[in-house]
């Protein structure tokens, strides 16, 4: 008896040890955000100092990943907003506003007063009423040593005919997250998943909201039927038939003290609206046939002119307990929801005349020096090695013959009858990328940013290429950039330069904010704590 008393004892006491450990991280935590709040305040009052809009023709942006991209529905213009960037030691975050003109193939940056606070992960959904609204929702901000992130839970609209901004406040709507998706179906925004992290736990969300844009009110969905499990970074898309795919995305789980696993989730759901039920919604796992993507995360994700759902690039995790190694993907993948079927978006390559074609040698590989920055050297030529065709011919891009792509550094035929490049003239394509910005205007495809690592080092991109999806022949590339040429700061080893990087964080930055128009910054976030969201929130990152 007198032993079992002790257990029992010693079993309180360590229930109150925890319980006293789990008061003091939670009040700690509470002190974190209370200091992210106190550091997005200051940067707002920066914001609020400016007073009229400005609008100035400027160069491309600067490189940037998990920013927002989308189409003006009446102008020939795509709206950038947000994004971060890290240079080995810091992550900047932005709340810049670029107009990209695609007639005049030239860049604007619109200073509008009170924009909401810098962030990234987040999402946005262009609607075309009023002239066109640009409505943003959540998204992240981090702290400036990088351990801890603010997820916003605010909902923005941007009124591009008048060019304000205006918070919209409406209580009930989603927790603070990124990651999440979402989409405007017919007078509504649908919103789903996301992550949360803070200093104690992370937590991944599966719920639905709806936000009404006539009673700017938000409601909690319940729909019947088993969805998808809690995620990130999915793909969600609206079908011309008014259903909701969501495909993929990525989760983590503690599978011991100080051991996540990453999930990269590969299953599909289909989200419906029951006829005659207003807000009754109806979930359904469907599996689709075809060339399937690879499991992955950080995709991106648009809708093609045939309301097929586009997928490109992303990362394919090979995750142990004590290490991650990421293969940076470039491909692209369309999802027709009539058929429930997966095709490859395969390329035929520009039309050459048969008389300017010759047989060239294979290129040689890129030097040594350049071989750590995967996917940035020139690709071998595109080359025609067979035809896909259509079960119903019914499709416009790529179900119609379309010439298939041989591996790259890896020309199929020499002989080929078909129009090809000349041989030895490098083809043009964008380099495997994760978290790039993806939007379609006129059936063309624009694709800016993102970013890949190279060891040690991550590489953020600034390109923008350009692809018709019609023709479906090659890519276009509208601004380049040159992976090499990117500062990349060494992470810095010793607690007293940490230490010195935080003070200054806290007086000169301000300066350094007010004088140059630099964006508000964190520190350093673990560079791809891999496979996971990189602050977007995507996986390696959302985007």
């Amino acid at each position: 008896m007198g032993k079992k008393g002790k257990k029992e004892k010693k079993g309180r006491g360590a229930e109150k040890t925890a319980a006293k450990m789990e008061k003091k991280v939670s009040k700690r935590s509470r002190k974190e955000e209370e200091d992210l709040e106190a550091l997005i305040a200051h940067f707002q009052a920066l914001d609020a100092r400016k007073t009229r809009i400005v609008e100035t023709p400027c160069s491309p942006p600067s490189p940037r990943l998990n920013a927002s991209l989308c189409a003006h529905p009446e102008k020939e213009e795509l709206i950038l907003f947000g994004g971060e960037y890290f240079n080995g030691q810091k992550t900047f975050l932005y709340n810049e506003l670029y107009i990209y003109n695609i007639r005049k193939d030239a860049w604007t940056k619109v200073e509008i007063p009170n924009p909401p606070p810098r962030r990234c992960a987040h999402q946005a959904v262009m609607v075309p009423q009023g002239g066109g609204q640009l409505w943003i929702f959540g998204g992240e901000f981090a702290s400036p040593d990088g351990e801890h992130f603010y997820h916003y839970r605010d909902l923005w609209v941007l009124h591009l005919a008048t060019r304000t901004w205006e918070q919209v406040r409406s209580p009930g709507g989603p927790s603070g997250r990124s990651g999440h998706r979402m989409v405007a179906w017919k007078r509504q925004l649908i919103l789903f998943g996301g992550f949360h992290e803070s200093t104690r736990d992370y937590i991944y969300y599966n719920d639905l909201y709806a936000f009404n844009l006539d009673t700017f009110t938000w409601s909690r969905l319940s729909p019947s039927g088993t969805g998808p499990t809690p995620r990130s970074g999915c793909q969600m898309t609206v079908t011309a038939q008014g259903s909701i795919v969501i495909y993929g995305g990525y989760s983590k789980q503690r599978v011991r003290k100080d051991v996540d696993r990453g999930t990269q989730h590969s299953d599909m759901f289909l989200l419906k609206a029951e006829e005659g039920r207003e807000g009754r919604w109806a979930w359904t796992r469907v599996n689709p046939s075809g060339a399937k993507p690879t499991p992955r995360s950080g995709f991106s994700v648009a809708v093609a002119p045939n309301h097929q759902t586009l997928l490109f690039g992303g990362v394919c995790d090979d995750e142990e307990d004590e290490s991650l190694e990421g293969h940076f993907l470039s491909d692209l993948h369309f999802y027709d929801p009539v058929r429930n079927r997966w095709f490859a978006g395969q390329l035929k390559g520009p039309k050459v005349e048969k008389r300017r074609r010759r047989r060239g040698k294979k290129g040689e590989p890129g030097g040594a020096s350049k071989q750590e920055l995967k996917g940035t050297g020139a690709q071998e030529p595109l080359q025609v090695v067979r035809e896909l065709v259509a079960e119903d011919g019914t499709v416009v891009t790529i179900q119609q013959g379309l010439a298939a792509l041989g591996p790259a550094g890896q020309p199929e035929s020499d002989d080929s009858d078909d129009g090809t490049n000349e041989a030895g003239v490098p083809a043009v394509e964008p380099s495997p990328r994760s978290s790039a910005m993806l939007a379609v205007k006129h059936g063309r495809l624009y694709l800016y940013g993102g970013m890949f690592e190279a060891g040690d080092r991550q590489v953020t991109l600034s390109d923008l290429y350009c692809l018709d999806l019609h023709k479906m022949e090659e890519w276009t590339v509208l601004v380049e950039m040159d992976p090499e040429s990117q500062e990349w700061l060494e992470e810095t080893d010793s607690e007293e330069d940490s230490d010195e990087v935080k003070g200054a964080e806290g007086g000169g930055e301000s300066e350094e904010d007010e004088d140059s128009g630099e964006e508000a910054r964190g520190e350093q976030r673990p560079s791809a704590a891999p496979g996971e969201p990189f602050a977007d929130s995507l996986p390696r990152t959302e985007q």
